[in-house]
């Protein structure tokens, strides 16, 4: 598995996940991709194998269940009042464990800090049947 993190989040993130395994993930600004359209990440990540990783569920999670088959997609979701590096860090921490041993091909996984600081974990499938 690989991630190619969204420039909505930081850099960091790929690195975390480079350092735990996943030596392919990036960052969309690594790739030159910052402030390309959505549907253009998402058929890069589709073509490229990446999970997609965001915090802009309203806009992916729909692009993604177009799509027949997809590496997966990853939403971070946190109020902007609550968005930090340190929350970033951790909530996709928090995803990977979620991963382990796990295929997301054609799911969403997301990661939500809820107002009352509980995480809340859903995950489901998607894409054209």
């Amino acid at each position: 598995m690989k991630f190619l993190i969204d420039e909505c989040l930081s850099p960091t993130l790929a690195a975390i996940a480079r350092k735990r395994g996943f030596p392919e993930s990036t960052h969309v600004s690594w790739l030159g991709l910052r402030s390309r359209k959505d549907w253009l990440l998402v058929r890069r990540a589709i073509r490229d194998g990446y999970v997609l990783v965001t915090n802009d569920t309203t806009d992916f999670a729909p692009l993604m269940e177009r799509e027949r088959r997809h590496p997966g997609l990853i939403c971070i979701n946190v109020a902007h009042s609550l968005m930090s590096l340190g929350v970033q860090t951790n909530l996709f921490e928090h995803a990977l464990v979620q991963l382990a041993e796990v295929d997301l091909a054609g799911q969403v996984l997301e990661i939500t800090l809820r107002t009352d600081h509980m995480v809340r974990v859903d995950r489901y499938v998607t894409g054209v049947r």
